[in-house]
């Protein structure tokens, strides 16, 4: 009896152990495990989180001190399906580096918008529909919170595509979202012509068709995708919005004339986005920080502007 009982502890503790191994490396997360795992304080990991889109690939930067708070980081229209263009292209990872909020850069979704579509794209094969409201708002919080991550003390902002999704996002999931940030963002896609803008670019980029998304102008999707029409479900919450002039500068010197040229274009639109939003905003006097500065549709000037969002951001999360 005496060698059976100590077999039994010794097995016990050896399952501990290997339990232990497993939840740190993410496996038993990644199979939908329920146990409850401790995330490193300042490390980095990436993360494979089941989806109804198959797994998606988070890239995450820990808190520093082990903070439950999160920062959820949107990629623009060219989303990469390996990595975040936040941490290849900025410094968004040294930016938080010493803060106690935990960095959350969801991986892919080029041409998404971060929205739930109506059914895959019919113009490219896409087999699975977009299902990224879903994913950001209920599928990943609650794997990360299997981390200790919380899912009601978080900030979220984005760039391009990724800027008018982290306003409606936060406006529709209150309870989730602390703060909403919007970097040369298309804030107001129902403004005329927008529909078609919208339809050439998700051409342009994976050949997606924009009705498969949000169906043809005048859908109610796509005026419940609108951050300008949905602003006063931001009343309350902190905000900021910046964007350009599409005026080049010394931040541009690295794109070459090109691309230069097709960022002050875009940073044009999304001056002009910008400003209805800001105009909406005072019209229901919900205060919000709007900057229209100098720059184009690239991401050093998103750098500076998560640089300039990060004291806000903090504050709101409590940090």
């Amino acid at each position: 009896m005496r060698t059976t009982a100590r077999s039994g502890r010794r097995f016990a503790g050896r399952l501990k152990q290997i339990i232990t191994v497993l939840a740190t490396a993410g496996i038993l997360s990644t199979l939908g495990a329920t146990v409850a795992t401790a995330a490193p304080a300042g490390g980095q990991q990436e993360l494979m989180v089941p989806s109804s889109m198959g797994p998606i690939k988070v890239q995450v930067q820990w808190a520093a001190r082990g903070g439950s708070a999160a920062l959820y980081v949107l990629d623009g229209l060219r989303a990469p399906g390996d990595h975040s263009q936040w941490i290849s292209d900025t410094n968004a990872i040294g930016q938080f580096a010493g803060d106690n909020v935990t960095l959350v850069f969801p991986v892919g979704g080029r041409s998404s918008f971060y929205t739930d579509w109506y059914r895959p794209s019919s113009t490219n094969g896409q087999k699975n529909t977009y299902k990224w409201e879903t994913f950001l708002t209920r599928e990943l919080p609650a794997f990360l919170s299997k981390y200790g991550v919380s899912r009601t003390n978080n900030a979220i902002v984005g760039a391009s595509m990724g800027g008018n999704a982290a306003l409606t996002l936060a406006a529709h999931h209150r309870d989730q979202f602390k703060f909403a940030g919007s970097f040369s963002g298309f804030v107001n896609p129902t403004f005329p012509a927008w529909n078609q803008a919208m339809r050439a670019a998700m051409w342009d980029e994976g050949m997606f068709n924009v009705d498969d998304m949000w169906g043809p102008a005048g859908d109610p999707a796509w005026l419940r995708n609108d951050a300008t029409v949905q602003a006063d479900k931001l009343r309350g919450l902190p905000i900021y919005v910046s964007s350009g002039n599409g005026v080049p500068g010394v931040l541009d010197l690295a794109n070459g004339i090109g691309n230069t040229v097709n960022a002050m274009g875009l940073e044009a639109m999304s001056l002009t986005a910008a400003q209805i939003f800001r105009d909406r905003l005072a019209a229901l006097g919900i205060p919000g920080r709007v900057d229209l500065v100098n720059g184009t549709h690239t991401w050093p000037y998103w750098e500076r502007s998560l640089a300039t969002a990060r004291p806000m951001i903090l504050d709101a999360l409590g940090l």
